[in-house]
């Protein structure tokens, strides 16, 4: 099949944003997401709080591939706490909201929940480290300790 001549410039993936230093972000249940018994498996609440985070990141200007690429480091979970409340289902709208709740020199701590309308499905304690390529905790980036206390004294205000 061939590609559509022109192919519309205005369909983008989707983009969460931030309110008052909680960022939301989007997304639906979709067939592929859902167990045999037609809820969500487990596992997946976990990508949906990943896409979150990355999104929060691009939106804060912290570009993770340059970071690895140029051997300065990375983000990886070392902590994660998470309790499921109530089961999403297959074409539920959902939000992610992830706020940053704590931050050390080479660590963050993004509390995230899950929510469909009104009810909180799932919530969860990241705790992400910023490591050298070779696996050795190393100081986040001054710009990004930055974008994230600006965020978090966002949050403290409400």
């Amino acid at each position: 099949m061939a590609v559509p001549s022109p192919v519309p410039a205005d369909i983008k993936p989707h983009d969460g944003r931030f309110v008052d230093g909680r960022h939301y972000f989007a997304c639906r249940v979709y067939f592929e997401d859902t167990d045999f018994s037609g809820i969500v498996y487990h596992a997946n609440y976990l990508r949906y709080m990943e896409r979150a985070r990355s999104d929060m990141l691009r939106q804060l200007d912290m570009n993770q591939h340059d970071a690895y690429a140029s051997g300065e480091g990375v983000y990886a979970v070392v902590d994660l706490t998470m309790k499921y409340l109530r089961p999403a289902k297959l074409d539920d709208d959902l939000l992610v909201i992830s706020t940053v709740t704590a931050l050390r020199a080479a660590s963050v701590v993004i509390d995230q929940s899950i929510v469909r309308g009104t009810d909180r499905i799932t919530s969860a304690s990241v705790h992400a480290a910023f490591l050298t390529p070779a696996g050795r905790p190393r100081r986040q980036p001054k710009a990004w300790t930055k974008a994230f206390a600006g965020v978090m004294e966002q949050t403290d205000k409400k």
